[in-house]
């Protein structure tokens, strides 16, 4: 049977904006990849010490939209994080492996980073 990869997305997320670390920790394989426009981290450990650091800057996180497939899934979603004029808007295409994320391409506009 095939992983949810939506379902398995949006519960990443939720435990991501409810800053549940240990939960997010359940969804992520351990040779996960995690890119984004600033940087590159790869293993479960370093991708989960960057999220506990990303999640202690947000103030909101919510899903706005999440569609999957067969391994892939892609959330859209916007986080208020304080001191930034607006929410940042945001999309993860998530791939998979063993029904577990294996890599997270974040994408967002870094000119929404200005305050």
């Amino acid at each position: 049977m095939k992983p949810d990869t939506k379902a398995i997305g949006v519960a990443y997320y939720r435990a991501l904006g409810d800053k549940n670390i240990e939960k997010v920790s359940k969804y992520l394989h351990p040779d996960i990849q995690f890119t984004d426009p600033q940087e590159t981290v790869i293993g479960k450990e370093s991708v989960l010490k960057a999220a506990q650091g990303f999640s202690r800057i947000f103030k909101t996180l919510t899903i706005r939209a999440p569609f999957g497939s067969e391994n892939q899934a892609m959330i859209v979603y916007e986080v208020e994080i304080p001191g930034l004029s607006k929410k940042l808007q945001a999309a993860s295409l998530l791939s998979f492996k063993e029904g577990l994320i294996s890599k997270i391409e974040l994408f967002y506009d870094s000119k929404g980073l200005g305050k």
